[in-house]
């Protein structure tokens, strides 16, 4: 049986085991979680997790990264895997980057930070739900 993944990518570690310990607490062994801190470690890494049969059904990433900003990493994710349930996670994101993101990546849900855990639990299942 293959196993899906939930990716996180942000360049903040706090910010990626905070994410971590929310989603072991919520969803348990039920999913496999991989971390990137940065758009291009995470595109990688996405690629290394298809070659091995793993299919990534969400990701959450930060918008202020060096390198790629979030939304242009989630309108490459778009293209490449329509599928994908995308959220923004961030405190720095500008309307427009939003809006793009909205537009061109087909962005499932923007949550500032700091986030609500119980929010971005819930957002996350209304996702898988929804793509079901």
């Amino acid at each position: 049986m293959s196993k899906s993944a939930i990716l996180c990518v942000d360049d903040e570690t706090v910010v990626l085991e905070s994410l971590e310990l929310e989603l072991r607490r919520a969803f348990d062994n039920v999913y496999l979680y991989e971390f990137a801190e940065s758009a291009e470690e995470a595109l990688e890494l996405l690629q290394e997790l298809i070659e091995d049969g793993i299919e990534i059904i969400v990701i959450i990433s930060d918008w202020l990264m060096p390198g790629m900003k979030g939304d242009q990493f989630l309108i490459v994710i778009h293209r490449e895997y329509p599928n994908i349930i995308t959220i923004m996670l961030t405190g720095q994101a500008n309307k427009e980057a939003i809006e793009r993101a909205i537009t061109q990546a087909n962005l499932y849900a923007y949550l500032p930070k700091p986030w609500n855990n119980k929010k971005l639990i819930e957002t996350i299942k209304s996702g898988i739900a929804q793509n079901e």
